[in-house]
């Protein structure tokens, strides 16, 4: 008798994948931008149901199963979600302190508006590098940049674009990122070997996207000196403009330099902000309290909104924060998308739409491209990029192996595919954090974050080419065969 478990059909599969795209289609018509306050959330929960009943009325899949997946999804994701709620509180600090202010002051003086783009890229992928995170990049230098951008007349989506493609620059190579070492750990690659085979896909990819960056500010018309002068007195009429605010990104950048948990450096950034809040801006205290004490002012910076009166439009709309409290829709998609991440597993409709991709791979090339459309399918589908990784390693690692391949072949392909397209996905865990932080739609940012786009077509192009590709001889395994 056949006891073996009965899995739904690769086109069975598709149904919730579908469904979840025409109901998010359908949200994000309706509501426009208010389709994170609760539609897109009803439209994962919505495709769960239908996960879980053609799993459960079907192919007979137990609700334990489904249980059990959706708690360790979500178990998951409760650090990440701890970061999102401190970096709620961190970005209504660290702007209303003056240490965000302090940052685009001096660097609109320092930064010229021809080369800010390229610019914007690099510094954020020199700190990414630097921290090994691109959430925490993008929540703090990235923040200062959008200001400064938006100063110089810049369009949002440019300047969210010139942020997350060095953020995930840094993401995707620093021996501190999680991902990264997350996907030599699947895929049993020695990390440092993992790196430096990602530079010959990651390093060209960012050459392109610095050239696009440079010929955009180059023909872009940036606001006028006149303008600019206005914004910078605004700035310095609101805020207590001094270099003792850049203290607070200094010490922040030494906590990430000590490799200081990232929870523990993000607290001790929020906390030491708001102890400058008191000392620098304490008249912003007392108007964000209406009249009550700066405990009342530090507190709702926090957790909740603030919005302050400049002689600004565009300084004004910069400055207002949402503290801990604007987190809360990210955190709640978030758990939804992990509760459809599990029920896809549960159910094996995940496993089944994988295993079509297998079926393409027939050499070097068609290995990759299969690998990178697999990984990016997962992003769509499970809403995650660490389980995303863990997946797309633990899937094909056998197939690689059978195929003669070296395992980083497949963890940098991994990387290529996963990491870097993460945030264009405006389900994906990265993709609502990025738009949340920087206040910028997935879909506006998305046609310009050129490195993150640029990637997985880099992949599959020097895989084509057959460069740097280490495979082992069919008749002796053990020895491999450097085609350099």
């Amino acid at each position: 008798m056949n006891s073996a478990k009965k899995i739904p059909s690769p086109l069975v599969s598709l149904f919730p994948i579908a469904f979840l795209v025409g109901m998010l289609f359908a949200t994000i018509h309706t509501f426009g931008s208010d389709a994170l306050s609760g539609g897109s959330q009803i439209s994962l929960l919505a495709t769960t149901g239908m996960c879980v009943f053609i799993g459960m009325a079907f192919y007979r899949i137990p609700w334990k199963d489904y249980e059990l997946a959706i708690t360790n999804n979500i178990s998951g994701v409760a650090t990440a979600i701890i970061i999102l709620l401190i970096i709620g509180a961190l970005s209504g600090t660290w702007m209303i302190s003056g240490v965000v202010p302090t940052l685009i002051y001096y660097g609109m003086q320092i930064i010229h508006p021809n080369f800010f783009l390229a610019s914007t890229c690099i510094i954020c992928a020199l700190v990414s590098v630097m921290t090994g995170s691109s959430w925490t990049t993008i929540a703090t230098i990235g923040i200062a940049l959008l200001g400064i951008g938006k100063a110089q007349g810049f369009e949002e989506g440019w300047i969210a674009g010139a942020i997350i493609s060095g953020a995930y620059f840094g993401d995707k190579i620093s021996p501190l990122s999680d991902t990264t070492v997350l996907a030599s750990s699947v895929t049993e690659t020695p990390l440092f070997s993992h790196i430096r085979y990602m530079m010959i896909t990651t390093v060209p990819s960012l050459l392109i996207t610095l050239v696009i960056f440079t010929v955009m500010g180059l023909t872009h018309e940036t606001n006028n000196t006149q303008q600019i002068a206005e914004f910078t007195a605004a700035l310095d009429a609101k805020f207590n403009i001094t270099p003792w605010l850049l203290a607070v990104p200094v010490i922040t950048g030494i906590l990430i330099a000590r490799r200081v948990p990232s929870v523990i450096t993000l607290f001790l950034s929020t906390l030491l902000a708001g102890i400058f809040a008191f000392i620098f801006q304490p008249g912003l205290l007392n108007e964000i309290a209406e009249g009550g004490n700066m405990f009342k002012g530090i507190m709702m910076t926090f957790y909740g909104s603030t919005s302050l009166q400049t002689d600004s439009d565009m300084l004004t709309e910069l400055i207002a924060t949402r503290g801990m409290a604007g987190m809360m829709n990210t955190i709640w998609l978030i758990i939804c998308a992990m509760c459809f991440g599990g029920a896809m597993t549960a159910s094996g409709m995940l496993g089944s739409i994988t295993s079509l991709f297998v079926r393409f791979m027939k050499n070097t090339a068609s290995m990759v491209a299969s690998t990178v459309c697999s990984g990016l399918f997962l992003n769509l589908a499970t809403a995650d990029q660490y389980i995303s990784i863990i997946l797309t390693g633990n899937m094909f690692s056998n197939v690689y192996a059978k195929k003669g391949y070296e395992s980083r072949l497949l963890s940098r392909t991994t990387e290529d595919a996963v990491t870097v397209t993460s945030p264009l996905i405006p389900w994906n865990t990265c993709g609502m954090t990025q738009a949340t932080i920087l206040s910028v739609p997935t879909l506006t940012y998305l046609p310009y974050c050129f490195f993150n786009l640029i990637s997985p077509v880099m992949s599959i192009f020097i895989a084509a080419i057959g460069y740097k590709i280490i495979k082992k001889p069919v008749n002796n395994p053990g020895q491999a065969l450097f085609l350099q």
